[in-house]
């Protein structure tokens, strides 16, 4: 079988296309120009193609006959998982996501596919996409039986980064569950802020991912034979393990924060106990100070031989009842 060849990888606006034989079982890099003659011969194609290219090589493009608004979609749509059928293909927009530090990002991937060509477009390096490239030359000599295995391929390794991602997801909640039991700054609230708002981001992509693939698995289709159906519909199941993985850190990372809210109101509530004690303590001595702190002449106590004794004496007393009232209250 011949060795795969890919286009610069550090020039990804230059095409990369390959041809299927799938009576022969092989695959063989060919130029976009000649897309059309393996076609015509009977064969796959697969192009792989940067949106700035779209329009330069529309003429190529031209015998895949994909639709006008297909085009423009892949130009200036949102990275949403979506579907469409046309008389003669298919369009997917597949999101492909990755986390870089902290950063949760999407790509998008317009995937057409029709009766002997398969069309992706996306403008970054995308994971799942050169995953299904390296692979592709055993699995088709293996496992290929129709043209939308290509299909089944382009969602398995999707997946397989869907899963990855959940993966890194779920060790940054096991993180911030840690630091959360111990001191606890500004920083680590925005960073729990933001892995939050980055589950509800997956969410949002993994929820159309199960309706395309239900809607694949289930609905029949010429471009999606029934031989490929119960693979994609074993994916479903899938993308909902994973939602109840991702369901089940949102979980976690809540109880974690509601846990740590108890225990910083627990710590006020006890700080406030004993400075409730403080405050029992002194107030009838505050008041006896400010008795006998008065400017009056006619207070006989002041003028009584043992009045400082007694005095200390009545404020001893008052103190050693109070100490044990708290203490049978369990206040202390």
């Amino acid at each position: 079988m011949p060795a795969m060849t890919e286009a610069d990888p550090t020039d990804r606006r230059q095409p990369w296309a390959v041809e299927l034989d799938f009576d022969r079982r092989t695959v063989r890099p060919i130029a976009l120009a000649d897309a059309g003659a393996s076609m015509a011969a009977g064969r796959f194609v697969w192009v792989d193609l940067h949106p700035d290219t779209l329009h330069a090589a529309a003429r190529d493009l031209e015998v895949f006959g994909v639709p006008e608004e297909v085009i423009e979609d892949a130009l200036a749509g949102d990275p949403a998982t979506q579907h469409a059928r046309y008389p003669h293909c298919l369009h997917m927009v597949l999101s492909g996501c990755r986390l870089r530090d902290r950063d949760f990002e999407l790509q998008r991937v317009d995937v057409t596919v029709g009766e002997r060509f398969l069309l992706t477009v996306h403008a970054d390096r995308v994971e799942f996409v050169e995953g299904v490239k390296r692979d592709l030359p055993e699995d088709f000599a293996h496992h290929a039986q129709t043209p939308s295995f290509l299909i089944y391929e382009l969602w398995d390794h999707l997946l397989d980064r869907y899963i990855l991602v959940q993966d890194q997801f779920e060790e940054r909640v096991a993180r911030l569950q840690q630091r959360l039991i111990g001191a606890v700054d500004e920083d680590l609230f925005a960073e729990i802020g933001e892995l939050a708002a980055d589950l509800v981001h997956f969410r949002k992509v993994l929820l159309p991912a199960r309706a395309v693939l239900t809607d694949l698995a289930t609905r029949r289709s010429r471009f999606v034979s029934d031989a490929t159906q119960p693979y994609l519909h074993n994916m479903v199941g899938t993308v909902e393990r994973v939602l109840q993985d991702l369901l089940a850190d949102r979980e976690i990372l809540s109880d974690a924060l509601n846990l740590h809210v108890s225990a910083v109101g627990h710590r006020t509530n006890v700080i406030m106990q004993r400075l409730t004690v403080v405050s029992v303590l002194f107030l009838p001595l505050t008041f006896l100070v400010g008795v006998y702190g008065m400017n009056f002449d006619n207070m006989p106590e002041l003028h009584w031989r043992w009045g400082y004794a007694a005095f200390w004496g009545v404020t001893a007393a008052i103190t050693g009842g109070l100490l044990a009232f708290l203490a049978r209250k369990k206040l202390l």
